[in-house]
């Protein structure tokens, strides 16, 4: 009985990792990507000058104010994000209108602006770290909708996989320790395991709490339930889970009260450069409200404590804790621990690496799953199923096509020329056409040669970019690094070494060498029924 339940969560393992493993591939190496996004955003915007993060708050408020009074004097909502960290390196304003359009959404805008002189700051047009961040759940070019259904599923199917992986595993910690190369498939699946047990606390908490995060759209009844049905349902839960701030303006104007008086009141409760927005709801009127966010960037929390004043007396009308009940305080824990932006240097790095190992988990079960029925199959017939050969081709072009492609997007960033119109848009097209490419190249080419050229390829397009940032801007490495300005300096020592790694690997898959580790040859399967002696190792081939 033991035994039959452990081989049908083997079963499941299996199958539940294949089925959405790709879209699960994706996700883990856009959203990697993104724990640096604000990084990746400034080397993609080299016109940009270093971070702001110095500037006094009430020097950057009183600038932003003069913009926004120049900008959208009549706008409903005025919104200043202050300087503070990685995360908010640049002064931004934004604006509202009392309204929305065809779409449901506030009518106004939104600049980066130079927190002493006001000036909008101007850089080329990228879709940028943001961007590349975002497309591990929105899946570009899909609804929004569907892409939420598309991406709760793989991380359903996830989740799923690492809990029977761990059932399936019951050695899993002693399996940890070992790790036989050259053994076809028995190294495949050590290294799985590897992978899968060094950051296993991490995948299982991303995986999770990815999940709350479209909970609302998996569970609508239980917001229905509650509030009710239509848009003005769906406000009144956003009003009272983002902000304290509910008001409606009265019509009868009156200036706004002097926000240096507020932003003292609010450094001496929090401390300096802890503010991180300016929240001004119909300035110059006699209902005007100001709202003062706290920085939670020291917490895994999502939210600051709020400070919500009167926006003409000046008197403070309420005080919002960060933590607001124990329901939503776990929830914005779990939510900002898989986000992240609360980490430090080294915790972000932690993070990081932990993503890595996750997309390496993932790509090693999909190679895994080729490899083994390979073998079995050409034991039996003599030759592979043409779904097999299909799988394998998909992962040539899945796992290292969309590395490439990635890197075709780094590319684009600085040959696409700086006045093309919709040019960020052409960033990320630029991005898919080169993956359809490597897919199209992998059903092509020879299995062996497909990883070793496509491996090769993404490691000269890496390694180089160091270089063609030297060819196209001012904002190099030879520049950066002796000036300490180690969001540029650390992109461009970041792909290289991610060249240098891309480098070893595609030497290992050269086709002359021999056993190549994608070979799938009858010695190495040999190797591979020797050491599944145990029980154990028979569940897990199951």
């Amino acid at each position: 009985m033991k035994d039959g339940f452990r081989q049908s969560m083997a079963w499941l393992h299996t199958w539940m990792g294949l089925l959405l493993g790709w879209v699960l591939y994706f996700m883990f190496v856009t959203g990697t990507a993104g724990y640096f996004d604000t990084e990746i955003d400034r080397w993609m915007q080299p016109e940009l000058p270093r971070a702001q993060t110095d500037v006094p708050a009430q020097t950057t408020v009183r600038t932003a104010l003069r913009r926004l009074e120049e900008e959208a004097p009549e706008a409903a909502r005025w919104l200043i994000a202050l300087p503070m960290d990685r995360n908010q390196p640049y002064t931004s304003i934004l604006w509202q209108a009392d309204g929305g359009n065809q779409a449901g959404r506030p009518r106004g805008g939104r600049q980066t602006i130079d927190a002493i002189t006001g000036d909008p700051l101007q850089a080329r047009d990228t879709a940028g770290g943001q961007q590349l961040y975002q497309m591990h759940w929105r899946l570009h070019y899909l609804p929004d909708s569907l892409s939420a259904w598309i991406v709760g599923l793989a991380s359903l199917f996830m989740l799923t996989a690492i809990i029977t992986g761990i059932i399936v595993h019951k050695k899993i910690f002693k399996d940890f320790f070992v790790f036989r190369p050259g053994k076809g498939q028995r190294s495949w699946l050590d290294a799985h395991n590897v992978l899968s047990v060094l950051a296993l606390p991490f995948h299982l908490m991303i995986t999770y709490s990815g999940l709350l995060f479209m909970g609302f759209i998996y569970f609508p009844l239980m917001v229905a339930a509650f509030y009710g049905t239509g848009a003005e349902a769906e406000r009144t839960l956003r009003a009272e889970m983002f902000s304290g701030l509910r008001v409606e303006a009265s019509g009868e104007p009156a200036p706004l009260t002097n926000l240096s008086a507020l932003i003292t009141q609010a450094e001496t409760r929090w401390g300096a450069s802890n503010i991180r927005h300016v929240d001004i709801r119909y300035p110059g009127d006699a209902q005007a409200r100001i709202l003062l966010r706290a920085s939670h960037a020291q917490t895994p929390l999502r939210r600051g404590e709020e400070l919500i004043f009167h926006g003409v007396t000046g008197e403070l009308l309420e005080t919002s804790a960060a933590f607001r009940s124990p329901t939503t305080g776990m929830q914005d824990i779990l939510l900002g621990l898989h986000e992240g932006l609360f980490a430090g240097p080294l915790l972000r790095w932690l993070y990081f690496f932990s993503g890595v190992l996750g997309t390496a988990m993932v790509a090693t079960g999909l190679v895994l799953w080729t490899v083994k029925r390979r073998q079995r199959i050409e034991a039996r017939d003599g030759r592979a199923h043409t779904g097999i050969v299909l799988v394998e081709r998909l992962n040539i072009g899945v796992v290292a096509g969309l590395l490439v492609a990635i890197a075709a997007y780094f590319w684009a960033n600085r040959l696409l020329p700086l006045e093309m119109a919709n040019r960020s848009d052409w960033e990320l097209h630029v991005l898919f056409l080169t993956w359809l490419l490597m897919l199209v190249h992998a059903m092509l080419r020879p299995r062996r040669h497909a990883w070793f050229e496509q491996c090769t390829l993404a490691a000269a397009a890496y390694a180089l970019l160091p270089l063609l940032n030297i060819l196209t801007t001012e904002r190099h490495l030879l520049r950066s690094l002796p000036n300490g300005d180690w969001p540029l300096a650390g992109f461009d020592l970041t792909v290289l070494g991610l060249g240098l790694a891309l480098a070893v690997a595609a030497y290992r898959l050269h086709p002359s060498r021999d056993p190549s580790p994608l070979a799938a040859g009858a010695a190495k399967a040999g190797d591979g029924r020797h050491h599944h002696g145990t029980q154990e190792a028979k569940t897990v081939e199951s």
